[in-house]
């Protein structure tokens, strides 16, 4: 793989590539994202940045059910929670993330 090649691959990966890709403008293909998609993201972000927290475990199991059903079976992520002391995945949680599959 050339060095040009693993720049890229790199910066396609990892939680903070499509944040840094939004704040050039320019979606991970290289291709340049809309102004009008941008314009919305950042009003939507910027409400959201406003919006009162209600504490930051309950954010992280959000996160981790969000991301973690992408990656893991209904089976592994709710073992991983009980083990971890969260909340086991709710039947609301299941039917959305796993009920297609």
């Amino acid at each position: 793989m050339t060095a040009e090649a693993d720049q890229m691959n790199a910066s396609t990966k990892g939680a903070d590539a499509v944040d840094e890709a939004i704040a050039k403008g320019i979606d991970l293909d290289g291709s340049a994202i809309e102004p009008e998609k941008l314009d919305l993201y950042n009003k939507v972000m910027a409400l959201e940045g406003n919006r009162q927290r209600s504490g930051v475990k309950n954010t992280m199991r959000s996160r981790i059910v969000r991301i973690g059903a992408k990656h893991l079976t209904q089976d592994e992520l709710n073992k991983m929670l009980e083990e971890a002391d969260f909340v086991p995945l709710k039947e609301k949680e299941i039917a959305f993330y796993y009920g297609g599959k």
